[in-house]
């Protein structure tokens, strides 16, 4: 990918990003808010200010590594990265086992919402007069719901920490929970491995086009 073309990418995806990434955070923390864990309200992490929930590396270089070494990633490829991950104590919360399934499925539930509005904006970017500037519209909504699939089925793998290794062991019998959750430490070494031997874009490149296709053919 030439430099010109990784700007034009950049810029295309970076409202998407910072926006999935801003929101999801920000629902697991209103959510604990919500049930009584006010750990991160306390630390200021219900927030929409992208700036409190950005990792330099997972959230800035990570994709733009990616980018650079993926010519095309609307309809193909896999966007990786991460943000700071908002603290939850889930003992503080009221119902801890309950709530924790709720608190885990809000990142991947504003996702969804973030999808669908991105492709309500698609659907926009097709019904106006074409000019300069609802062609860089369509193809910023198609970012959008494609990073907001990623992040869906991403955080949904039953892997701790990720929202989906919460959900489990919220469902769990108490003592398979805690077995599960001394799994933890393995996760991330887990989901870099699976990423570099491209088995998390196999396990999830159908999901997320066949999401995709859905949606267009919705809203379109």
């Amino acid at each position: 990918m030439d430099v010109n073309s990784l700007v034009q990418t950049v810029a295309i995806y970076a409202l998407p990003v910072l926006f999935a990434i801003t929101l999801h955070e920000a629902a697991h923390g209103y959510v604990a808010r919500h049930f009584g864990d006010m750990t991160a309200h306390a630390q200021g992490r219900i927030s929409l200010n992208p700036l409190r929930h950005i990792d330099l590396v997972g959230t800035i270089v990570v994709p733009i590594v990616i980018l650079m070494l993926t010519a095309k990633l609307v309809g193909g490829g896999l966007l990786f990265g991460w943000a700071k991950p908002v603290p939850v104590n889930y003992s503080a919360l009221r119902k801890p086992r309950q709530h924790m399934a709720l608190v885990a499925a809000a990142g991947p539930g504003a996702n969804l919402a973030m999808a669908l509005l991105w492709a309500l904006l698609l659907k926009l970017s097709v019904l106006v007069p074409s000019n300069g500037f609802s062609e860089p519209m369509g193809l910023m909504a198609q970012a959008g719901i494609f990073v907001n699939l990623i992040f869906i089925f991403l955080n949904l793998l039953p892997i701790l920490p990720l929202d989906g290794g919460r959900i489990v062991a919220s469902l769990l019998p108490t003592r398979a929970a805690w077995q599960y959750s001394r799994l933890e430490p393995f996760g991330v070494p887990l989901l870099v491995l699976l990423l570099v031997t491209n088995v998390l874009g196999f396990l999830l490149e159908p999901l997320v086009g066949a999401s995709d296709a859905l949606i267009r053919a919705i809203v379109l």
